[in-house]
Formats: structure tokens, C-alpha cells, sequence
């Protein structure tokens, strides 16, 4: 079994490596690596997508690897493996992306990604922090996790679902913030799980494990 952490220059993937690393060795679910090679992306069993920035240069940074883009849709879309997309690589599963200019997602998850504009105006932005999940809709990702638990966010952006069924969890920070997407073999999460402690280590644990 083998995990690809998607490498496509959005950033330091350091952390991210050492959490699905260490609940790899906890829940024997193979082998977990950081990559950047398209051969390696498309034998994986499942597949992560990080991303730090803004959507439209990490729209075009992934894009731009065109080898690991096409091997990572075709192992998505064509093969069925189990996906993850974490902050900026969540919201590039959407349709489109608001952020300086409208720029084109994948596509995954039908929805937009627009500026965080809180009601109560002594909220900032960045959304930044730990935060309070609500969950909206039962799935695999949940398996010892409950409403209540707390998951650190950094994110000036937001996901805005068109389908409700494909929002799994959201938190209050001046309204509904979506916190995690899914549908098919496909989830994502706004927060990052390799800093939220213990529970996003059980949330990580749970995609590795996770048969859909």
C-alpha cells in the first residue's frame, strides 16, 4: 500500500510527511512518500494534495506539472483510488476559484471558493486558529471524531458547496465556514489534520484506512 503526497512546489510538505507517516507505521497502512514524479502519483494507492498560497498560483503550479496533473486525474477519476485534497489543495477540487482573478478548479466537488466575510466584524481574516466541527453528514473521516472537536485553520478563502450532500462539516466563524467536502472516493479538509493534534491525526488515520 503506498500513499502519494502530491509534490508540485506549493510549499513545505515537511509536517504533512511526518503525521501520515507516523499513522501509517500506527495503523499499518503501508508506505507514505512526497513526490513530484507522474510514475510514481499514478502506482499509488491513494493520493494527497496539500497546498499553501493562493488558488490561482496553485492552480497553475499544479497544472503546470502536467505529468502529475494528468496521473493524478486519471488515478481520481479513471481508477477510483482515494484522494485527499488539505487547505489550498481542497479548494482546487471546486469548480472555480475567486481569489485575485477567477481561475478554473478541477472540478470535483461543484462549488465556489470566495472570500471569508464574516458577520461580526471583530472576526479577522485569515481565519486563523482552532475552530469548533459541526458535522453535517456521516462518513468514514468521522470514525472517532464528533461534533465539538477542534481542527487549526489558516484561510482567508472559503469553499461554498453547491450540493449539501458534498458538505461533510463545517465550523461558525461568523457564519457557516466549509470545513470538510466529499463525495465518491474523494474528501477534503480546510484545516490542516498534520497540525490539529489528536484529532487530525485520527482524521488522517482514517483516509488511510479508508475502503470506499
Amino acid at each position: 500500500m503506498l500513499t502519494a503526497i502530491i509534490d508540485y512546489e506549493s510549499g513545505n510538505l515537511h509536517s504533512a510527511e511526518k503525521a501520515f507517516q507516523r499513522m501509517a507505521r500506527e495503523m499499518n497502512a503501508g508506505d507514505v512518500v512526497v513526490t513530484s514524479d507522474a510514475d510514481l502519483v499514478a502506482r499509488a494507492d491513494r493520493l494527497v494534495l496539500p497546498g499553501d498560497g493562493a488558488f490561482p498560483a496553485c492552480a497553475s503550479e499544479l497544472r503546470g506539472h502536467k505529468g502529475i496533473y494528468d496521473a493524478m486525474v486519471d488515478a481520481v477519476e479513471n481508477k477510483g483510488r482515494p484522494f485527499l485534497g488539505i487547505c489550498v489543495g481542497m479548494q482546487l477540487m471546486a469548480t472555480t476559484g475567486h481569489e485575485y482573478s477567477e481561475t478554473a478548479g478541477i472540478g470535483w466537488i461543484g462549488g465556489d471558493v470566495v472570500k471569508i466575510t464574516p458577520t461580526d466584524s471583530m472576526l479577522k481574516v485569515p481565519h486563523m486558529g482552532w475552530n469548533n466541527l459541526v458535522i453535517d453528514n456521516d462518513h468514514a473521516m468521522f470514525d472517532g471524531i464528533k461534533s465539538g472537536d477542534h481542527t487549526y485553520f489558516v484561510h482567508s478563502y472559503q469553499f461554498q458547496v453547491r450540493n449539501a450532500a458534498e458538505r461533510l462539516a463545517h465550523v461558525d466563524y461568523g457564519g457557516d465556514v466549509t470545513a470538510v467536502i466529499g463525495r465518491d472516493t474523494m474528501v477534503g479538509m480546510q484545516f490542516h489534520p498534520e497540525k490539529s493534534q489528536d484529532v487530525g491525526l485520527q482524521m488522517i488515520g482514517n483516509f488511510l484506512t479508508w475502503k470506499p
